[in-house]
């Protein structure tokens, strides 16, 4: 029983670390972790700067994966999110014939803006935000905002009670 625990555990923990197979013209043009994708988004649609905090203290991806491993997210939003991955490495095969890891800043700022015209890039778009945001501004209880940076940026003082331990 352990071991079929163990497996559970790791297989529901390397979600966003799984390998996705991106096909061009029905065959195989790349492999690509889902993680390495958000993490590229994530810094597109919130580019470092010095007023705001960096990548490394929100910790989106981290956050992210936190959240996708939590029994209240549906099978259907994860499965949506990793379709998203895929898809939007598609638009920019189509478009440029390369990995949205790969592409220009300005190609992915176009990748983006494409998709976001469409009913599932907007969705998705709206998701991969949504958890960003969460990770910059939730507890650090919770794995992001490190060191309370997403506080200290906007100047926010936490409500008390604060949480003693995570609920995911």
């Amino acid at each position: 029983m352990t071991v079929i625990k163990s497996r559970r555990i790791f297989l529901k923990n390397s979600f966003l670390s799984s390998v996705l197979l991106i096909t061009y013209s029905g065959e195989l043009f790349g492999a690509i972790t889902p993680i390495n994708t958000i993490a590229q988004v994530h810094k597109d649609l919130f580019p470092d700067n010095k007023m705001a905090p960096n990548q490394n203290d929100i910790n989106a991806s981290y956050y992210l994966n936190s959240i996708l491993n939590h029994s209240r997210i549906t099978n259907d939003r994860k499965r949506f999110i990793r379709n998203g991955v895929k898809w939007l490495n598609e638009e920019s095969t189509l478009k440029y014939r390369k990995m949205y890891t790969k592409l220009s800043s300005t190609q992915r700022q176009t990748i983006l803006r494409d998709i976001s015209k469409t009913n599932w890039g907007e969705s998705w778009l709206d998701i991969i935000m949504t958890y960003l945001l969460e990770a910059m501004l939730g507890d650090p209880i919770y794995g992001g905002n490190r060191a309370e940076s997403g506080w200290k940026w906007l100047k926010h003082t936490s409500g008390f009670p604060r949480p003693k331990k995570a609920f995911l």
